[in-house]
């Protein structure tokens, strides 16, 4: 074993330092890179680097040598059946040579954890044109109960590209809610802090004093589309931050629970007549697109928040064709 220096590759531009690692190098545990890192037998173009380091194309990455002897046997991946690759397929709303954008029906998980199978991570597979291409990622996530757009890049240069757009609040975000009540004034930013209690599957956000130790920043806007008097309200929610079940938490905040909540809001949320279901939807993305312009998509309602339109009278505009411009 030698040391080796490898090369970034345009593929793997704005990739963090260990997940770069982890691909090129699976066997290797994130404790072991971070000391190499510390012990500065991993650098980047001669320097330093830590495992949070991003890389660009064209950087040289030092890999001192690294045994194989532990390296675990490849886990054997079962192939997804026709149902499955059927099921992802007729979520696609648009797909381009870089980017998949998905409807996500409300309840099913974009990931999976303790006791959940069924998630959109698991069926990825079934985007590939051929089984040559690499495997589709995820960008970002969006609640097990929220419906609408997820956002999937065909490789994984793409899907660094996307990261750092989100990181960088390039990405413009456009959510569909049905609250309880009617929010006063009707067009407003909420400004309130959140924080976490509790943590795993069970772990809940709820709102922070400003100056808590833990509490983090958050910020979403807020637009009355619609009401039915002062019992149900239709809601344009833009999340300016992107905190764990930001929008949900701030609709509790303005006294206006999101309908159908299961974990937030209390009884209140839970109005007779009415599917009881979370009515969030992820109508509109728009994003800068990784070959350019802006790359703007709509998603359909799901049927219970239809129904609930229908019941109401709320008459949603036509989704928009997607557009790239």
């Amino acid at each position: 074993m030698s040391v080796v220096t490898l090369t970034v590759s345009d593929d793997e531009a704005d990739i963090r330092l260990d997940r770069w690692f982890r691909r090129h190098y699976p066997h290797l545990t994130q404790g072991a890179l971070q000391k190499l890192c510390r012990t500065g037998q991993v650098r980047v173009d001669g320097r330093r680097a830590t495992a949070a380091t991003r890389l660009a194309p064209g950087q040289a990455v030092r890999v001192p040598p690294i045994p194989n002897a532990s390296r675990p046997p490849p886990l054997a991946v079962k192939p997804l059946d026709a149902r499955q690759v059927r099921e992802i397929n007729q979520m696609v709303v648009y797909r381009d040579d870089h980017v998949i954008v998905l409807n996500k029906p409300a309840g099913i998980a974009v990931q999976g954890g303790p006791g959940i199978t069924h998630h959109i991570d698991a069926l990825l597979d079934g985007l590939r044109d051929s089984p040559d291409d690499p495997r589709p990622r995820l960008v970002h996530r969006i609640d097990r109960d929220t419906s609408g757009l997820l956002l999937v890049a065909r490789t994984p240069g793409v899907a660094a590209k996307l990261a750092a757009a989100f990181r960088g609040r390039d990405v413009h975000k456009v959510y569909w809610a049905v609250v309880v009540g009617r929010p006063s004034p009707a067009t407003g930013i909420i400004d309130q802090p959140l924080t976490k209690l509790g943590a795993g599957a069970g772990a809940i956000s709820v709102v922070a004093e400003r100056g808590d130790a833990d509490a983090v920043h958050a910020l979403s806007e807020y637009e009355v589309l619609d009401a039915a008097g002062r019992k149900l309200s239709w809601l344009a929610l833009s999340p300016l931050t992107g905190r764990t079940h930001q929008l949900r938490v701030h609709c509790e905040a303005l006294d206006n629970p999101i309908l159908g909540d299961p974990k937030y809001g209390g009884d209140i949320a839970h109005v007779t007549g009415f599917t009881d279901k979370l009515h969030l939807h992820a109508r509109r993305l728009e994003i800068p697109h990784p070959a350019g312009g802006t790359l703007m998509v709509e998603a359909d309602l799901p049927p219970h928040m239809r129904e609930t339109f229908r019941q109401i009278g709320f008459v949603a505009p036509a989704t928009a064709q997607p557009r790239r411009s």
